[in-house]
Order: structure tokens, then sequence, then C-alpha cells
């Protein structure tokens, strides 16, 4: 199935520089395109490749529309965010050829009497529903997922096959939790007594507000005493671990292998490379962007982009470093009695 450039175009904005009758059936890359794709251009540095694409159309930004332009033959689409048009565009795309799964409980799933499932909804084969929960309109629960008791899923929310749901967690509209993530597990909560560790029972919740997507195998904690939060829009990679008790502000977004412990409160449009560790208990203010691998081990209270891992080295290279390291403390005594000593040496003069 395909759609024409007017019909983009109409649904998304832009300014279309050709043919508006020109029909696409999908988005591809540059170097892929074909007579029947629309491409996007968003990095500048590949305007040569755009330029020499078969594409059918364009979708780049002002800035690059004039060098483009000159011996690109096809339809352009002219807009201030390329990447965000493509991202919309690909959605649609998606959906025109989308198998959207029947309305209605699949006779092997098991659904308490007391849970409320919407007639738009959609529980797959072998999905478990406990007592008073709250499946939404158009939500999609597909196999093997699990929704604990009390627990709520909202309009149009889609939990991929084997998610795990537990009791009294919510999350709000068109969310997607992928394959494997398990939502309100305990948190790691113990008291230490002569060597000996007792259980803190974990009694909060996991809420999660609007648009938030969590990526396949991330655990995202249940709170202690208080709730866990992640607020409308944030964003979670694959294989993510969230603490209980965190509070992630919106639109905040962390990559692959995040982990952030217990009670750390994360503020608004955050971004969190790959690997990234955060220590519980602190606190980091909106805007503050954390570089890949970095250990946040102190408040970050003022936004802006912030990095904390050493330089890759030769194995050779990097124990000499090391050394020098174990050894701060004692050249630096060494220096401060140099300095005392100069000092004397320049007064009694």
């Amino acid at each position: 199935m395909g759609t024409r450039l007017a019909e983009l175009v109409e649904r998304f904005g832009g300014h279309l520089a050709g043919d508006p009758n020109i029909e696409v059936t999908g988005i591809a890359p540059l170097s892929d395109a074909g007579a029947t794709h629309i491409s996007f251009l968003s990095n500048s540095k590949l305007r040569a490749l755009a330029a020499q694409s078969n594409a059918a159309a364009l979708i780049l930004s002002p800035l690059d529309d004039p060098t483009v332009a000159a011996t690109y033959t096809g339809a352009r689409i002219v807009t201030s965010n390329p990447y965000a048009y493509f991202a919309r565009a690909a959605q649609y795309f998606v959906a025109l050829e989308a198998i959207e799964p029947e309305p209605g409980i699949h006779p092997s799933a098991v659904v308490a009497a007391s849970a409320k499932v919407d007639p738009s909804a959609h529980v797959g084969p072998h999905a478990t529903v406990e007592e008073g929960a709250v499946i939404k309109a158009g939500a999609v629960i597909d196999a093997g997922c699990f929704i604990g008791r009390e627990a709520e899923v909202g309009e149009d929310t889609h939990l991929f096959a084997n998610v795990t749901f537990h009791a009294r967690c919510k999350i709000g509209a068109r969310g997607i939790i992928h394959s494997g993530a398990v939502i309100g597990a305990d948190g790691f909560g113990f008291a230490n007594e002569a060597g000996v560790y007792i259980k803190i029972p974990q009694t909060g919740r996991v809420l999660i507000g609007d648009d938030v997507e969590i990526g396949a195998n991330t655990s995202v904690d249940r709170g202690a005493l208080a709730d866990t939060v992640l607020e409308d829009g944030v964003k979670l990679d694959n294989q993510i671990q969230i603490g209980h008790n965190c509070h992630i502000g919106a639109h905040t977004a962390m990559a692959g292998c995040v982990g952030v412990a217990g009670s750390a409160r994360i503020g608004k449009h955050c971004t969190f490379g790959g690997a990234a560790m955060v220590l519980g208990h602190l606190e980091i203010a909106d805007n503050v962007h954390i570089s890949s691998g970095t250990m946040v081990s102190r408040s970050v209270l003022e936004p802006g982009q912030y990095t904390g891992f050493y330089p890759l080295a030769k194995n050779a290279e990097w124990e000499k470093s090391a050394a020098i390291v174990r050894n701060l403390a004692s050249m630096r005594e060494k220096i401060r009695t140099l300095e005392k000593t100069i000092k004397k040496l320049t007064e009694d003069k």
C-alpha cells in the first residue's frame, strides 16, 4: 500500500516541491531507496549522497534543500526537522500495513471475574489478568503476559508477549512495553543484623505516565513504601534497571544497560548513554545529558553534558596511569612540603 505525497504533506506539514501525485510505498535509506520510496536527509554531511539518490522524494531541511535541489530530480518535502518528519511518516507507513489484533479475550487466557477488560481491548493466548485489574479501551495484551491484581493498563497501550506487570502498577495511554520486561518486581531492600539480611517488604507501586516506551528485558522495581514513578514520554531502552522509589522526569531517555539505583530522582528531558550508572539517592536536574559508560556518583544540579570515564588506552599504558593515580596522595603531600620549604626560603631572603 502506498500514499501520495500530497497526503503526507496534508497530514504532517512541510513544503512540497514537486509532483503532489507521486505515490510512495515506504521509506528507505538514501543509498537503497528506489523509485517507489521516500527517503530523508538529517545529516548535512550526506548532501552529496542525497543529491544522487534514486528515491522518488526526499525529506530535508531548508538549509540542505538548495544544494540538493541543484542535481536531485525527485520531489522534495522541506521541513525544519527532517528526522522527526521521517519518524512520523514511518509510523504512518507501518500503520498502513499493520494487522490489528481482534478485540476480545482469547479462549486460552485466564481473566479473573472481577477484572475489567474493555470490549475493544485484546487479551492474547495464555495471558493472565488477575482480580481487580483494569484493561482500558484499545489496549493490546499479547500472548503470555501477566497482569497482576488491581493493575491498570491505559488506553491503546501495547504489552508485547511475556511482559510481567505486577499488582497495583499502572501505565497510562499509548504506552509500549516490549517482551520480557518486568514492571513492579520487588526492589532490593534489606536490613542487615549481625551479618544476616532481613527483607523489607516492598509495598509501593510503579506509576507510569502516557506515551512511555520500555524496552525488552528492562526491569522497573516497585517502591519500598512510596511509589516508583516514570512520567509522561519517558523512553527506556533494553536491559535497563530502575531501582525502587526512583522518579524519572518527563521525556527523559535512557539507552541500553543503564542502571539507576534506588531513590534517585532524575529530571525532565535528560539523556543517558548506554551503560551509564546512577548511584542511589542522587538528584539530577532537568536537561542533563550523561555520556555512555559514565558513573554518576554525586548529584548533578546544573543542566549540561557530563562525562566520567577514563579514555581507552593500551593495557600497559593504563597500568602505568593507574599506578600514578594510586600515588597521587603521597605526591600531593610531597608537593605541599616543597611549597612550604620554598616559601620559607623566600621569606628568609
